[in-house]
């Protein structure tokens, strides 16, 4: 869990901070059972310690991001519901993948107050032929089906960020974040639709790309987060509803106008 990097003046003037804790699949695979316990009493010292060095002044929810699977959800269900004996006092929630919702039966319901629905990162990002692994409608709508039948609470989370997504030999090589669209200039790569060619091998801001290698543009273009807004208003109707946009940032956020975020939170409400 990184720590919030703010000063007690910062973090004053009405501000309600949910501490979330990311805990790896593998984590949980790799934790004995025994180990559970002291898993999530880790857990909220952690918490604790960020609680007081910030000053904030109280935590009314915790929430856990963990992408879990049919084979670790007994283990991680028991490490929410040790989180929740810990937190007494909190409520607690966790983020859900689209995948969990559509393999309800498998993956079951975990032990929670509410559920976070990520609605991005859905397509197959290691396969050249995606077109966009961040968010497409089309890819949203086969996961869709359990949505209204689900039997927790939902908010739901809108992408923002956006990278590239590197191919060498035609193989997934990684994620390229942070560099503006004028650094693939045309003097070493060339550009159809969203993708760029690599002309000749060179060394970009720490990125060593070869010739031949592929790169796709991938973005939360606004008019395919509202379309996915529409389609998730459909079948979510539990009231609250809170929205999350992710990531932000002075970079993100110059992307995007006020009426453009706006409407993503009127889409929805």
């Amino acid at each position: 869990m990184a720590k919030i990097q703010a000063s007690r003046d910062e973090l004053q003037g009405g501000f309600t901070i949910i501490p979330t804790v990311f805990i790896t699949n593998e984590c949980i695979q790799k934790t004995d059972s025994s180990q559970v316990k002291q898993l999530a009493e880790n857990i909220y010292s952690l918490i604790l310690e960020i609680k007081q060095s910030t000053g904030i002044d109280s935590i009314p929810e915790i929430q856990i991001d963990c992408d879990w699977t049919e084979a670790t959800k007994d283990k991680y269900f028991r490490l929410l519901k040790n989180v929740r004996h810990q937190t007494q006092g909190s409520r607690l929630s966790c983020t859900i993948r689209l995948h969990q919702i559509k393999f309800l039966s498998k993956t079951g319901v975990p032990p929670v107050d509410r559920g976070l629905l990520m609605c991005y990162n859905m397509g197959n990002l290691k396969n050249p032929a995606t077109k966009n692994s961040i968010l497409e409608t089309d890819e949203l709508k086969k996961y869709t089906g359990n949505l209204s039948r689900y039997p927790l609470p939902l908010d739901v989370a809108f992408p923002l960020f956006n990278w590239k997504v590197l191919y060498h030999n035609n193989m997934y090589s990684g994620l390229i974040q942070g560099l503006p669209d004028e650094a693939f200039s045309n003097s070493f790569c060339s550009k159809s639709g969203n993708r760029y060619q690599v002309l000749k091998d060179t060394l970009l801001q720490g990125y060593d790309l070869k010739k031949g290698d592929m790169l796709r543009d991938e973005q939360s273009d606004i008019k395919e987060v509202l379309a996915a807004a529409g389609e998730i208003s459909r079948h979510l109707k539990n009231t609250p509803l809170r929205v999350s946009l992710y990531h932000l940032d002075s970079v993100i956020l110059s992307k995007y106008s006020t009426h453009e975020l706006e409407s993503i939170y009127n889409s929805l409400h």
